[in-house]
């Protein structure tokens, strides 16, 4: 089923005909203020909870390397974690 494309008119009187959210006026416009001014404390409070992984004390590095897909192949093939053990292999290359 091709799609109907609106025109520009039939979209904004769209936008007219929406009583739950009317355009707004200049006025109300010049005393809009952002959320974080408008809510403080609801707005540190979301900045608490952005949730994820704990930040770690020793971050990894992201990288972008080149390997032989037979390399990547061999790591790959024990499983999950295969990232982690390649680090581990080239840690102990490195003596670290």
């Amino acid at each position: 089923m091709p799609r109907k494309h609106l025109t520009e008119a039939q979209i904004q009187r769209m936008i007219a005909s929406d009583p739950d959210n009317p355009e707004w006026s200049d006025e109300e416009l010049a005393q809009a203020r952002p959320f974080t001014e408008a809510f403080p404390a609801l707005a540190e409070k979301m900045r608490q909870n952005v949730g994820g992984r704990p930040r770690s004390a020793n971050p990894k590095v992201a990288i972008s390397l080149r390997l032989d897909p037979e390399v990547v192949a061999r790591f790959k093939a024990d499983g999950p974690g295969w990232q982690t053990r390649m680090n581990d292999a080239l840690r102990k290359a490195a003596g670290v």
